[in-house]
């Protein structure tokens, strides 16, 4: 039972890193039940998205942390969705046995948040969220114009009723009315329900406030650049990243600010301009045409990229064109293509300590696999930082330290579908 478990996560793990077919990587395994382990493995990937879910909300690996993650998913299946529990009677039925009433709690909360009873219903909905998981509306203050504490009062002046800082996603998702909170973990954030309509305020009109969902407020957050230093956004357009830098540096400093779509930089413009930003040079540049040895970029120490993607986690574009989660695997195939190109480019920039790399996509091509190639390309310069501990939804397992890298979805983190990974140069002991 226990090894039956043991087995069936190492071939998950080598089917997420490319590593051979299941049906090869079974009989390879040398186990000798093949059927059972063949469906336990194709079951545990069908239910790889639901399953995904149900952990992070138990916060089963941050309770266990001697759990692997593709074990767990495994031992989740095998307790909540396959016919019984076959992991043994040892330390995993132990361990799982702990752990047993929220995980199904939490699956039950997931078909009722979907709007089906059976478990293979939860299948239906696709690779997509549907608006069954409501994301609340998060604001973010911009503090070069105001701070969290005025905008809370403005708020509470208007007959919104403040409940503190949440401590728990359960605080997020209990949002109703006319109530708000601050987020648990960026001290400017505020959130409100779903349904909170902003577009009309005045502190958003006046370029106080920001409407930003919170996994897009993560990059500049992470990259963290102190006030003075040379930062470049590669690929800027909107600008709501841009206004977060120029937040963090309290203007002082400068940002290099590229993108190739006028009308989007004329927009970029004028949101910069209403959100205070001075310390920004915005030019119509291809990223991958601005030069590292540039002496006017000898400076920058800290690269924002957030390139083009196919938005496969954008909440609006899921909502508005059912099915558009999945990309074409030609596009998906020249978008990775040239984000594995800006990332190499920008990790040749002489003075760079740090990078964020960040995608709106769900898919492992513009994510993992990016990343991945990239480190590979430069080797022993960069390494992925550990970041956010804490963040129940870590990067795929399809090569060692991917779990260092953030994602981000409606089930896991209450927020749009996002990915992260932040590298920093390897210090040469000199």
């Amino acid at each position: 039972g226990a090894w039956l478990c043991t087995v069936a996560a190492a071939v998950l793990a080598s089917v997420e890193s490319r590593q051979g077919s299941i049906r090869g990587l079974v009989y390879a395994s040398g186990f000798q039940n093949v059927k059972q382990l063949y469906a336990l493995v194709c079951e545990t990937r069908r239910y790889s998205a639901v399953l995904d879910a149900v952990i992070a909300n138990a916060g089963l690996l941050q309770a266990e942390k001697k759990l692997r993650p593709h074990l767990a998913k495994v031992l989740v299946y095998d307790l909540l969705l396959g016919g019984g529990f076959r992991g043994g009677r040892g330390r995993w039925k132990r361990l799982l046995h702990r752990h047993e009433a929220r995980l199904k709690a939490e699956l039950a909360r997931l078909k009722v948040h979907r709007g089906v009873s059976r478990n293979e219903d939860l299948l239906e909905v696709g690779c997509r969220p549907g608006p069954a998981v409501q994301v609340p509306r998060f604001v973010r203050v911009n503090t070069l114009k105001t701070c969290s504490d005025d905008a809370i009062d403005y708020f509470k002046r208007q007959g919104f009723s403040y409940q503190g800082q949440a401590s728990s996603l359960e605080d997020l998702r209990a949002l109703k009315g006319k109530c708000f909170l601050l987020d648990l973990l960026l001290p400017e954030l505020l959130v409100f329900p779903a349904q909170t309509d902003l577009h009309e305020h005045p502190l958003y009109q006046a370029g106080h406030l920001i409407l930003q969902d919170k996994a897009s407020c993560l990059p500049a957050m992470l990259l963290a650049p102190p006030p003075g230093s040379h930062v470049i956004d590669a690929c800027a357009a909107p600008g709501n990243k841009t206004s977060h830098l120029a937040a963090l540096l309290k203007n002082q400093g400068k940002i290099f600010a590229f993108d190739l779509d006028a009308k989007r930089l004329a927009s970029m413009a004028t949101l910069l301009a209403r959100a205070g930003v001075s310390c920004c040079e915005l030019a119509k540049e291809d990223f991958l045409a601005v030069s590292p040895s540039d002496q006017r970029y000898r400076q920058v120490q800290y690269i924002l990229l957030d390139p083009s993607c196919s938005g496969s986690g954008m909440l609006t574009r899921q909502l508005e064109e059912p099915g558009a989660g999945a990309p074409s695997k030609e596009r998906l195939h020249a978008l990775a293509g040239f984000q594995q190109r800006a990332l190499c480019h920008a990790l040749t920039f002489p003075s760079l300590q740090r990078l964020v790399y960040s995608t709106c996509s769900l898919c492992q091509e513009e994510n993992e696999d990016v990343v991945r190639d990239a480190l590979q390309q430069s080797p022993g310069a960069f390494r992925l930082a550990p970041v956010l501990p804490s963040w129940p939804h870590r990067g795929l397992c399809t090569f060692p330290g991917a779990e260092h890298c953030l994602r981000a979805s409606p089930e896991t983190t209450l927020t749009g579908g996002f990915f992260i990974a932040v590298l920093e140069r390897v210090e040469v002991p000199g």
